[in-house]
């Protein structure tokens, strides 16, 4: 059971934290006071306590980009809400995505970034200076076959004792595939896009 300390505040309220189900990015901070939060649980909409029309607002209540609640947390204090919840549309009043005018896209931490890495070295680089530019320019053909071989040598590290072998070439596979994955108009969030409705 969720126990929540409204008392800590003298006006009642606490913070609630808006996180996207999905990309788990964070979306927005309103505050929340025992009633909104009660009616959040109740319509599985998030409800704020607007501080400045003191009273009651349910997130898109105008503009009709509410977020459903998919999950609600409580912090280890009692003093603060994590709300997981799927947004229908922007979540800032201004129109961006989130509250700090970021996109809500998915990231995969440093995958993401080596995801990037591999898109400018493709448009950017002197394949003379690039072994991604390189292996780009001389077609699809190869790039498949250098994920085949690499995949190859995961099986037979895998078969080996030598974990460091193994995952250096895990590794290898891995980087060959996101590769693949540019050359064919693909990302890594497609193909987790494909096992989610799998699962």
């Amino acid at each position: 059971m969720m126990t929540i300390d409204f008392n800590k505040s003298k006006n009642g309220l606490v913070p609630a934290i808006i996180q996207d189900a999905n990309t788990k990015n964070v979306l927005m901070l309103g505050y929340m006071n025992e009633e909104a939060f009660n009616k959040t649980k109740e319509t599985k909409k998030v409800t704020f306590f607007s501080r400045s029309k003191n009273r009651l607002w349910m997130k898109g209540e105008e503009s009709g980009n509410v977020l459903n609640v998919v999950d609600i947390k409580v912090d280890c204090d009692n003093d603060s809400i994590l709300i997981q919840a799927n947004p229908y549309g922007p979540t800032c009043h201004k129109g961006s995505d989130t509250c700090w005018n970021e996109t809500n896209t998915q990231n995969f931490g440093f995958l993401t970034e080596l995801e990037n890495i591999i898109y400018n070295r493709i448009e950017n680089s002197d394949p003379s200076e690039s072994y991604v530019s390189s292996l780009f320019e001389k077609g699809i053909n190869k790039i498949a076959q250098k994920v085949g071989e690499e995949a190859i040598e995961v099986v037979i590290e895998a078969k080996d004792n030598n974990n460091k072998l193994f995952l250096d070439e895990s590794a290898d596979l891995l980087f060959h595939y996101l590769i693949l994955l540019q050359a064919k108009g693909f990302k890594l969030n497609d193909i987790v896009n494909v096992l989610k409705n799998r699962h």
